[in-house]
């Protein structure tokens, strides 16, 4: 641009943020000359404007780095405990499964959908405009999601999010209080995909897959799934009155969780691996151990239809679930009212058909539908966590637009319960 007279910072801007549109618009504008090298060379930049340069490149670069390439993410919650602990730093690998190209691609770089709340003024607001939308297109990808992996994604029922409340689940607030309570006391906002809230779990299931849970026992395709031997159940542990030391049980490495005093008759709740159970019956005055399992039918005191799919017509727990069989692309299932419940987010909401029932009947875009073909493949997310993680047994399945990312290596893990880095886990591949 300077080999031909444009130095200008606005010029440059343009020509680097929206080449595609400002470079073909200047070529056809008359005073577009080629000046040559010696003319080029004859202007210097200000100390101010190579500031302003380096800052803005360095923001672009890294926003394009971020956004198409490699992101650091960080784990909130125990929700993939012991395999990834609350307090890693990971970097997730975009291009593993072919990087989106945003769908509301104008926002305030290094911000995901809001300002942080110390932020003056602005502190909580939203940091992105859809007034710019692309549909769902990612680049090439270096392969595809396989059973098992460790993926980030974009939380599905984010669509629509309850601002005071944003860590529960919207559709779930309705079932427990009322969509008037809802609407009259909560900021409702929607969001696109790109701009819900990033999740980490398991891929346990693929596309076409048959998934059941049984007594906590997981079943891919009718055969025993995958099972972490860090992940972690609940159990019910009963003692002779005695307590728990929960530092001296962290410190060993038997749990990272609270433990829940259930009763005053030396009954407790701890969240445990397989291997740690073992260790837990050696102590002397634990009397019994046993996993805590809800059957089929269990009612939920403080929740109305929690499970998957929210519906009375199904008695699914998080320990008893299933069979069903994951929509992939192409799949065509029978449509009725007995299983619109499992498809209906999907329909209306990933997929942006109209969705009615009326007089018994389904409509789809106002023709009645008795059968249905997927557009999008679908995958089925669960943290290692079993008993502590608002994964796809709570809300469903993921679709392949909300897919981020792959899960490479920890970089940094800060235990904030001890107060100290966990040296062991820097740089530790996610497998």
């Amino acid at each position: 641009m300077k080999l031909f007279g444009k130095v200008k910072f606005s010029e440059h801007f343009l020509g680097v943020v929206f080449a595609g549109i400002y470079l073909p618009y200047i070529a056809f504008q008359d005073d577009f000359k080629f000046i040559g090298y010696e003319e080029a060379a004859k202007y210097k930049k200000t100390k101010k404007r190579e500031w302003a340069d380096a800052i803005v490149f360095a923001v672009i670069a890294a926003t394009l780095i971020r956004g198409l390439y490699m992101e650091a993410f960080t784990i909130p919650t125990s929700s993939m405990e012991q395999k990834l602990l609350v307090g890693d730093f990971l970097f997730v690998n975009k291009m593993a499964y072919g990087a989106r190209i945003p769908n509301t691609p104008v926002s305030f770089p290094f911000t995901h959908h809001s300002f942080p709340e110390w932020v003056p003024i602005v502190g909580g607001s939203q940091s992105y405009t859809d007034l710019i939308k692309f549909p769902y297109t990612k680049l090439p990808a270096m392969g595809d999601v396989e059973r098992n992996d460790c993926v980030v994604f974009n939380f599905p029922a984010g669509d629509t999010v309850a601002l005071e409340h944003q860590n529960q689940v919207y559709d779930q607030l309705v079932r427990d209080y009322g969509r008037d309570f809802v609407w009259n006391n909560f900021t409702i906002k929607g969001r696109p995909a790109d701009k819900q809230e990033n999740y980490i779990k398991r891929c346990v299931g693929l596309p076409g897959d048959k998934l059941q849970i049984v007594d906590t026992k997981l079943m891919i395709n009718d055969a025993p799934a995958y099972f972490d031997e860090n992940a972690q159940f609940t159990y019910k542990v009963v003692t002779d009155g005695t307590g728990f030391n929960e530092k001296m049980l962290q410190k060993k490495g038997i749990t990272t969780e609270p433990v829940q005093k259930i009763s005053d008759y030396g009954e407790y709740e701890l969240t445990l691996t397989d291997e740690a159970v073992e260790k837990v019956k050696q102590f002397s005055y634990v009397k019994s151990i046993e996993r805590n399992i809800e059957p089929l039918g269990y009612v939920y005191k403080f929740q109305n239809q929690p499970v998957f799919p929210n519906d009375t017509a199904y008695n699914w727990t998080r320990d008893n679930f299933g069979p069903m069989v994951i929509p992939a692309k192409g799949m065509t299932v029978e449509l009725n009212l007995n299983n619109l419940p499992l498809y209906k987010r999907i329909i209306h909401n990933y997929e942006k058909h109209e969705l009615k029932v009326t007089d018994g009947k389904i409509y789809i875009d106002g023709v009645e539908a008795t059968s249905y073909t997927f557009a999008m493949d679908y995958y089925w997310m669960m943290g290692d966590n079993r008993h502590n993680s608002l994964d796809s047994r709570y809300w469903g399945f993921v679709p392949e637009d909300h897919i981020v990312g792959k899960a490479v290596f920890v970089w940094l893990s800060y235990d904030a319960q001890l107060g100290r880095i966990r040296w062991e886990r820097l740089f530790s591949l996610v497998h």
